[in-house]
């Protein structure tokens, strides 16, 4: 049987009872450095991956598996990536995003926003124009400096939130205005922009 979970966004008070039950039960669990690190306190042999490639030869050995994910693995995550590989998944366990982190943290209805992942994926952001509020996933290569300094050259104005290392002991979140600089604290980010659209 497999089964993936969501952790949510790092910090273990974060993620629910039923993936911490499904943790501390498992047979084998799979997870990547960063989310076995947060979570030792409930198990020490975490089959570590640097890849979501090592995953599927790991599969391909073992029947009863755990896969922890970072974040909801339904919102631009893992299940996806394994669902197109043919992997049959038993079990989904979801969890918190981190952009459902955030939006609790600007204390902001996420109602009516759009969404856009650039976490390891090609996004256009001028699709950013067409919505009042947008909530960017990003990485290493799309920081949200970069997207302030792309969006201002598409000619968008309004303000963008930063957050970095969310849930965690060295979070932070900043505000600035589209185009501003913004210090890159860390490629765990999340970016909410709020356009002025005419």
């Amino acid at each position: 049987m497999i089964t993936v979970a969501g952790i949510g966004p790092g910090n273990p008070k974060l993620i629910t009872e039923e993936v911490k039950e499904a943790i501390i039960d498992a047979e084998s669990v799979i997870a990547f450095g960063r989310v076995s690190e947060s979570l030792k306190d409930l198990r020490k042999d975490y089959i570590k991956v640097k890849s979501v490639n090592e995953i599927l030869n790991i599969l391909s050995e073992k029947e009863n598996v755990l896969i922890l994910a970072s974040g909801d693995p339904c919102f631009y995550g893992i299940l996806e990536y394994l669902k197109k590989k043919d992997v049959n998944i038993d079990n989904v366990l979801p969890g918190i995003s981190s952009f459902q982190y955030m939006m609790g943290r600007l204390k902001k209805s996420w109602n009516r926003a759009s969404f856009l992942s650039l976490h390891g994926r090609y996004n256009k952001l001028e699709n950013v124009n067409n919505s009042p509020l947008t909530i960017i996933l990003t990485d290493k290569n799309n920081t949200p400096s970069k997207i302030s300094k792309s969006l201002h050259k598409l000619g968008l104005k309004g303000k963008i939130y930063a957050g970095f290392n969310l849930s965690y002991s060295d979070e932070k979140i900043v505000l600035v205005n589209i185009g501003d600089d913004i210090e890159d604290i860390s490629s765990l980010a999340v970016v909410v922009v709020e356009n002025e659209m005419d």
